[in-house]
């Protein structure tokens, strides 16, 4: 039997889902969605693959901006809760259980998002960049992909070995460290409900910069790729608060 990733394991994102994607991070949806649709010009009923769409924050807000849009996960509970947000908006989603990795559209998209932080997980870069190659395959000759997550660079810049803060009914202590060569980000999560009961999880993020994304992204086959500083397209220097990059096919 093959070894199960910790991002396909439905009990971890079940306990922390709840905590990870919290109101902020839902209430900033609607402006990145809207962003998204500007940064790759598209127009009502364009279709949108939102790869590793978890619990649907920013597809149903594609949605809600017209675009037909397909979400694909690993974790079928978060699908679910996508179905449920996507019903009470109003919303068609069409939602798949996949793993990015083997992924393969039936049509290809307009345009490709993966959005919050949700790559470099996988054990191997090789398994990073066949997620990347899915979504090139998924797209039309002259769409769009717009990745944002955390960069090498601004792991550095915005390093904390930890926090805590109050969450969704529980008390949420963070660590945090780094693996190898500023190669990856260790993060532990500790999670204590009211009612004391304790639960932990570590997992690590692999740390790309900025010049080895676009690098990779161009040599998979994008035509142009870009990389920038936040969803206004400001410049990726030393003001930079996440990585946004644009990718041509």
């Amino acid at each position: 039997m093959e070894k199960q990733e910790w991002f396909e394991k439905q009990d971890f994102w079940l306990q922390y889902g709840p905590v990870m994607f919290d109101e902020q991070h839902w209430a900033e949806a609607k402006g990145v969605a809207s962003r998204c649709c500007d940064i790759a010009r598209l127009e009502k009923g364009s279709s949108v693959l939102d790869a590793c769409c978890g619990p649907g924050r920013i597809s149903v807000e594609l949605a809600l901006c017209g675009m037909n849009v397909t979400g694909v996960d690993i974790t079928q509970p978060f699908l679910d809760a996508a179905c449920e947000t996507a019903e009470d908006e109003g919303v068609k989603l069409t939602l798949i259980n996949h793993d990015m990795r083997s992924y393969k559209a039936e049509k290809p998209f307009d345009a490709a998002v993966n959005i919050y932080n949700s790559f470099g997980y996988c054990d191997s870069i090789a398994d990073d960049t066949k997620i990347l190659k899915q979504i090139y395959k998924a797209l039309k000759r002259g769409g769009t992909f717009i990745l944002e997550c955390i960069s090498r660079e601004t792991a550095v810049k915005y390093f904390t070995e930890g926090e805590w803060f109050e969450r969704a009914g529980m008390t949420v202590l963070t660590e945090f460290g780094v693996v190898g060569a500023w190669e990856g980000l260790r993060s532990k999560w500790i999670l204590i409900g009211q009612d004391g009961k304790r639960t932990e999880h570590e997992f690590v993020q692999r740390l790309y910069s900025a010049a080895e994304l676009r690098d990779s992204l161009v040599s998979i086959g994008f035509k142009s790729v870009n990389v920038y500083g936040g969803f206004d397209l400001s410049p990726y220097d030393h003001k930079a608060t996440t990585m946004v990059i644009v990718a041509k096919k």
